[in-house]
């Protein structure tokens, strides 16, 4: 029987988890299992300890990917990206991680992840229009 189709622009949590759940069962059945623990590094404000910016990831499979990384305007070109990454790269080494992967806009900062040792290994033309997506990995000896 034909199963029916139905295009939705307001896919509930409860619908997601029902299209997650036969391809994590079906991953599982090849990879093991496939935990993943996240973490953040933050950056605070000093007096009102708010968080004004940091990393965010996701360690699975072995490799932390960077799916976050902000930097607030009046802390850019101070070495505070760098250090971010610095401590995130020594939290993958910690947890036996193979690498780290993360993504970026051709307007964001691929020379910065180039100038931190991260290869290329893919890129998307015209996503945005008249940009491109990379996509970066940087193997931990």
């Amino acid at each position: 029987m034909e199963q029916l189709m139905e295009v939705s622009f307001d896919v509930t949590a409860q619908e997601r988890e029902a299209i997650l759940k036969p391809l994590r069962a079906y991953n599982l059945s090849h990879t093991g299992d496939m935990a993943f623990e996240t973490v953040g590094i933050l950056l605070r404000d000093p007096v009102t300890e708010e968080v004004v910016g940091g990393l965010y990831g996701k360690i699975s499979y072995g490799w932390l990917f960077i799916e976050l990384l902000s930097v607030p305007d009046q802390l850019r070109t101070q070495g505070t990206g760098s250090r971010l990454m610095r401590a995130a790269e020594e939290l993958a080494r910690q947890h036996g991680c193979t690498g780290i992967w993360l993504d970026t806009f051709s307007f964001q900062a691929p020379g910065f992840y180039r100038k931190l040792g991260f290869t290329e290994f893919g890129h998307i033309a015209d996503y945005p229009p008249g940009h491109q997506r990379h996509f970066f990995q940087k193997r931990l000896a």
